[in-house]
């Protein structure tokens, strides 16, 4: 479902985050991405959601290059995906039930099967009495269940996400960790960067770590 071929990528000013990566992430598959600060992990999971692409090598999700992907092609693919990144980009001048029905107005579902998704959605986060609530009145655990249930709405195949219980304290962190089995137990492939040991001994999933760029042996 997503492979690394040999992947490398340098940045601009030439620090290379990523240096010649092999794995594959088979469909159905949940995985965490663990190492030091720096290590490459939001870069590995960045590439793979098509936000940055490989100086070398490749990566292929659902049997495209990403690549060799234009525009409107890597805009399809994320559309598929769903991603839950440290910068939220939340709307803040919109109510929850708008920010979740964001991604399905830009692919024109209709009115009434918006309705239905997003209110799905957050019912799956436990935010459902929430949908009219402004987001300056919910809590740090409140806006990141939020950042998922936006995440989900299209129903993807895939579910990206980076450190998703950083800075949330233990209880917020485990309904975070159980929504991922969740959601990965009805066939989702999830890929999650994490520092969280105590959610990683909860997922009881494949651990792949990256020191300095390199898959760790």
């Amino acid at each position: 479902m997503i492979t690394f071929s040999d992947t490398s990528k340098r940045h601009r000013n030439g620090f290379e985050a990523l240096k010649g990566v092999s794995l594959s992430i088979e469909k159905g598959e949940i995985v965490a991405v663990t190492g030091h600060s720096g290590a490459g992990k939001s870069t590995l999971l960045r590439l793979a959601a098509g936000i940055e692409l490989a100086s070398q090598g490749s990566v292929m999700v659902n049997n495209q290059n990403v690549k060799q992907l234009k525009e409107p092609g890597l805009a399809v693919l994320r559309r598929n995906l769903g991603l839950v990144f440290q910068d939220h980009k939340l709307l803040f001048d919109r109510n929850v039930f708008e920010n979740v029905a964001l991604p399905l107005s830009i692919a024109a579902f209709s009115h009434k099967e918006t309705g239905r998704r997003v209110r799905a959605a957050l019912d799956k986060v436990g935010l459902l009495s929430r949908e009219k609530a402004e987001l300056i009145t919910l809590s740090g655990g409140e806006q990141q269940r939020l950042c998922i249930a936006r995440a989900i709405v299209n129903r993807p195949a895939i579910l990206i996400a980076d450190e998703p219980t950083g800075n949330l304290d233990q209880a917020y962190a485990e309904t975070i960790i159980d929504l991922f089995k969740s959601f990965n137990q009805v066939g989702v492939t999830v890929l999650l960067a994490t520092h969280d040991e105590t959610g990683l001994a909860r997922l009881k999933c494949r651990r792949i770590s990256l020191v300095h760029g390199k898959l760790a042996e």
